[in-house]
């Protein structure tokens, strides 16, 4: 593994200037004023999944806000415990909310427990046993277990949540309520998440891949901004299980701590990860300081607080959305309701991410710019 000495100075003095400037970072997180519209934005809802905690208990989907449900899967192993020790970047997710989406799980926030949640998850059928050499976030007992396969349709398709997203609790008959914080899991419990999304979205969100590099968020409308700064850029590729769902140039996962890119087909793994500035110090991610696979990310000024949970790159904005979409008889990949990572090399045009597989410590090293590509309007002409 070659090490540049310049540039691994140049992180460490920008970290250590950003805890001088917020003091105890730990307690130093929020929206500065450039993105305050996205951490309070007007939300659109798009549907509702529904899940009944039982064994072959239905899951349920509405697009007309609950009013009607049709069976979208099964539950094949119900909640019966909650882990009352998640991830640490679960402490950064609001209660009663989905606190990470990706393709090979979805998690929920029940409560805070010191510095990190109390969590229960949704999985994919693909997890009825551990995968071995599987190193992501997994508690069995803490878990709901469906009929979906990973990547596809909840975990990574079209009806992927948003971070941030809503969950309701029905029991005993009655009406939704939000998830309470004293709560429990019991036998027939529905958990239904409102997957919404903001009104107003973005097209595009560019970083560029140096030290000191801007992140830039642009909107339809060719409103443009900076939003952050690339603290420790990427250069090369790591081995991150959940990719193995995912192909070249996805987004595999979103938490409050997290953008995972895949840069692998399916079946194999590799891929990348962008992460807020307070996180990357955080003693699980002593990694993110030493090898290239990761990205660390900070705001636009050392002196504004760090971006844990914060939209619009680890709140309400990302989902991993990519999947074959039939269109007037014809299965086809488009930018329609996905989202794609494509790649500058050498300051050159943009083009699709390049397929990597596996830990290469230098893979990206002529990667200058990255940039998430979101979902587009359907187009009249294929609506027809």
């Amino acid at each position: 593994m070659k090490i540049f000495l310049p540039g691994l100075m140049c992180v460490l003095l920008m970290c250590a200037a950003a805890q001088t400037a917020r003091g105890v970072i730990e307690d130093q997180r929020g929206p500065t004023e450039v993105v305050a519209g996205e951490n309070d934005p007007a939300l659109e809802e798009l549907f509702r999944i529904r899940f009944e905690n039982t064994f072959d208990g239905e899951i349920g989907i509405s697009r007309d806000s609950g009013e009607n449900w049709t069976e979208y899967g099964r539950v094949q192993v119900p909640i019966v415990l909650l882990n009352k020790k998640g991830y640490t970047a679960s402490g950064w997710a609001p209660r009663g909310r989905v606190a990470a989406t990706a393709v090979n799980a979805v998690h929920i926030k029940v409560r805070q427990n010191a510095d990190r949640g109390v969590m229960l998850s949704i999985l994919p059928a693909d997890f009825m046993e551990q995968p071995e050499n599987y190193h992501s976030y997994y508690a069995k007992s803490a878990s709901m277990i469906t009929d979906i396969p990973a990547g596809e349709r909840f975990f990574g398709g079209a009806e992927s949540p948003f971070v941030g997203n809503r969950v309701l609790l029905e029991r005993d008959g009655g009406a939704p309520k939000p998830l309470p914080e004293m709560y429990y899991p019991e036998n027939g419990d529905r958990l239904t998440i409102v997957v919404e999304r903001p009104v107003r979205y973005p097209a595009e969100i560019v970083f560029e891949n140096r030290f000191g590099g801007f992140i830039t968020v642009t909107y339809p409308d060719g409103d443009s901004k900076i939003i952050g700064q690339v603290l420790k850029p990427i250069f090369g590729t790591g081995r991150f299980g959940g990719s193995l769902y995912t192909g070249v140039g996805r987004i595999r996962a979103n938490h409050t701590g997290v953008i995972c890119i895949s840069t692998s087909p399916v079946g194999s793994i590799g891929g990348f990860q962008i992460l807020p500035d307070n996180h990357g110090m955080s003693p699980e991610m002593i990694y993110a300081r030493l090898l290239t696979q990761w990205m660390v990310v900070g705001p636009p000024s050392v002196t504004d607080p760090s971006t844990e949970g914060v939209a619009p790159l680890f709140r309400y904005f990302l989902r991993p959305v990519y999947y074959k979409q039939s269109v007037s008889g014809k299965t086809t990949e488009q930018l329609l309701d996905m989202f794609i990572v494509d790649v500058r090399l050498n300051g050159g045009d943009w083009q699709p991410m390049p397929g990597l597989v596996g830990r290469k410590d230098d893979a990206l090293k002529d990667l200058t710019h990255v940039r998430i590509l979101f979902p587009l309007e359907m187009p009249d002409w294929l609506s027809d």
